[in-house]
């Protein structure tokens, strides 16, 4: 870390730095591609997040396509807008694309560009397995929906439930799509999982503990270990089922003595630690976003923190309340019916401690404020639904119904996206260096939270009036007509405010361009990542920041008086990062990433239809891991970045040695 005249807005009395006074070179990444070609082959953290977000955008405009598909052939009874046939086909993909398609990646590229930086990392522990599993995540997306066009998609339903799920009941090769494309986009998370937590774990910067670090990195970090434990069981289910669809094993069929409950019990043992692994990155940006527009720093930190942990926890003891009416006997019913009413208790806890962060608070209602209040409203409708079902016999009756519908989308649409929404906003500044326009930013907003609770809250009352789940029809006079016509019109306003955001996006970029970046704190922010230039430059820290307080950037601004009242001491042009920076090397762009990524559908193809294709993936496979293990990490004729030409004086940029301890206090005062 450089040491400027600034640096005493960091350090305090007693702080000891070990420095090196070796000179530096600028800053240059070897063997560097412009153009294209600088995303297919980078490994900045930074880009691969932003294709992440781009692509699970994509998915979401697929999977709310099919979303209206839904609603307009339940707007009316009777209705044949699609055949029951490919009814099944639209709602299993729809489920399966919003929740690994669009959730999980969106989510990935927040952590995946915000990590780093919220910790005070120039990149992630490991760049080209970063880039694999972007490339490995949309292979599996595009494989998994290219099944529509070789014969149908899969029609199961997302949880895939035998026997619905054998060659008898589903003879085409969609569930085939669906098993092989999962497994891949699991290899894709499950490298993404091992990459985040190293990185969090071991390159943290100096001074920054564990309970140091933003609640959105810890969210994060309890999202990748989840990952870790929770893909290898829904990794062996897929692999049962694509053995017995593809080689007639028998993993789930009564008649061979086998059960069909073994699927239920493996599917829902990773399924519900996925509701948190969803849900919990959101509340990690809920959890950056309102303190900064409360002007408070969050209430509870400690408390915020083990709530998390805790949801982690708890999350692998409550699955079996999926299962109520599956006949799993009145003691499992017992045990996991009091488990579900515990699980609701860390969750309560976030939400009090984001309503005492607001109170009292200065509150400045911007868009991602509002997105982040919409997200503690609607969490808090779906979690209070989601409880009724710790009651056995209420579960019973609700099982199977639209209330469940209603339920989870309240708690994913009304808690996850619209929490994915306000770190758009937020940190959209951070990213491009101009703002979202505020004006359609809340349209967005309004019509986004006025469709959402037209679409899902109608479903509530429909599932108490027994509409059943999984029905393309219905006919007239069973009462359910108007809400399912209100629900459809819901829908279609929430597609009306996803346009507005791609409008916003557009004209905002319109706008930008010729305009200077904003500043590199536009919010005036708490945490690290607004303390370097908007757009974030490609080494992230010219120095890498040593951490004294838990709101780093915030008490380098901030201070006390001697009346305990909080006063600006430093604006943030003088606490903030200048662009210039120098010494650093980060490692070098590969094509392999991309390589051996491609070659998992074509095994995948190969395993369907013909080994044909399965020998060329493995060809693709094989070549990948043989360039990547040979590939150099750095380029050999300057790895370790200095350049020889350089006039620097070390005098005014010297830099702690990275194997020196530095000594900093163990708390300051949060503004």
């Amino acid at each position: 870390m450089a040491l400027t005249e600034e640096r005493p807005l960091a350090l305090t009395t007693g702080d000891e730095v070990t420095v090196d006074h070796e000179p530096l070179g600028v800053f240059r990444r070897p063997t560097a591609t412009e153009g294209w070609r600088s995303w297919v082959t980078t490994v900045d953290h930074k880009k691969i997040g932003i294709m992440y977000g781009y692509a699970a955008f994509f998915f979401f405009l697929v999977g709310g396509l099919e979303a209206l598909v839904i609603r307009t052939q339940l707007a009316v009874p009777d209705n044949s807008v699609v055949s029951a046939e490919l009814y099944n086909q639209v709602y299993t993909m729809h489920g399966v694309t919003m929740v690994f398609l669009v959730i999980m990646p969106m989510a990935a590229a927040f952590a995946n560009y915000l990590l780093p930086l919220q910790i005070g990392a120039r990149d992630v522990a490991f760049p080209r397995m970063n880039a694999f599993s972007f490339w490995c995540f949309l292979f599996g997306g595009i494989f998994l929906n290219t099944s529509w066009f070789l014969g149908g998609a899969a029609d199961g339903g997302w949880f895939a439930y035998s026997p619905n799920t054998g060659v008898v009941f589903s003879p085409s090769h969609g569930l085939d799509f669906f098993t092989l494309g999962l497994l891949i986009t699991g290899i894709a998370s499950l490298v993404s999982s091992i990459n985040l937590t190293v990185t969090v774990l071991n390159m943290r910067a100096p001074g920054m503990t564990l309970m140091r670090m933003p609640v959105f990195t810890w969210m994060v970090l309890v999202v990748q270990v989840l990952l870790v434990f929770a893909l290898p069981v829904i990794t062996l289910a897929l692999i049962l089922l694509l053995f017995e669809r593809l080689y007639d094993a028998q993993f789930f069929n009564p008649e061979a003595g086998a059960d069909p409950l073994l699927w239920e019990n493996l599917f829902w043992i990773f399924g519900h630690p996925e509701v948190y692994i969803l849900i919990l990155p959101s509340f990690g940006i809920v959890s950056e976003v309102i303190p900064v527009f409360s002007r408070k720093p969050i209430f509870g930190y400690p408390f915020m923190v083990f709530s998390g942990i805790a949801i982690g926890f708890m999350g692998w003891g409550v699955w079996a309340h999926h299962m109520f009416a599956s006949g799993i006997g009145p003691i499992s019913v017992a045990a996991f019916s009091l488990s579900t009413m515990f699980i609701a208790v860390p969750t309560g806890v976030k939400i009090l401690n984001w309503l005492a962060t607001m109170w009292g608070g200065k509150l400045t209602f911007t868009t991602p404020m509002l997105f982040a209040v919409g997200l503690v409203a609607m969490f808090t409708v779906g979690g209070l639904s989601g409880v009724t079902h710790s009651v056995a016999p209420s579960d019973t009756q609700q099982t199977d119904t639209y209330y469940i519908v209603a339920h989870f989308h309240y708690v994913l649409f009304g808690g996850a996206l619209m929490g994915l929404f306000a770190g758009f906003y937020f940190w959209w500044p951070k990213v491009y260096g101009h703002f979202l326009g505020e004006r359609l930013g809340k349209a967005h907003f309004w019509l986004m939270l006025i469709g959402f609770n037209l679409t899902f809250g109608p479903m509530h009352i429909l599932g108490l009036q027994g509409m059943s789940r999984r029905i393309y029809t219905y006919d007239d006079g069973l009462g359910f007509n108007m809400w399912n016509f209100v629900s459809t019109v819901g829908a279609f306003l929430i597609a009306v405010s996803i346009l507005l955001f791609m409008a916003n996006v557009w004209t905002s970029r319109r706008k930008a361009k010729g305009q200077p970046a904003v500043g590199p704190d536009p919010w005036d922010s708490r945490s690290l990542e607004w303390m370097i230039p908007s757009p974030v430059p490609e080494y992230n820290f010219d120095e890498i920041p040593v951490v004294t307080s838990r709101d780093e950037f915030w008490t380098r601004k901030y201070g006390e008086d001697e009346n305990g009242k909080v006063v600006r001491l430093h604006s943030a042009d003088e606490v903030c990062q200048k662009p210039g920076a120098t010494g650093i090397h980060l490692p070098s762009p590969s094509y392999w990433p991309i390589v051996l990524s491609a070659g998992l559908p074509f095994i995948g193809y190969g395993l369907i239809y013909s080994l044909w294709w399965a020998a060329l993936g493995g060809v693709l496979v094989i070549a990948g891991i043989y360039g990547w293990a040979l590939e150099p990490a750095d380029d050999d004729e300057n790895p370790h970045g200095h350049d020889d030409h350089d006039d620097h004086d070390p005098s005014g940029d010297d830099a702690v040695a990275a194997d020196e301890p530095v000594d900093v206090p163990e708390e300051a005062p949060v503004g």
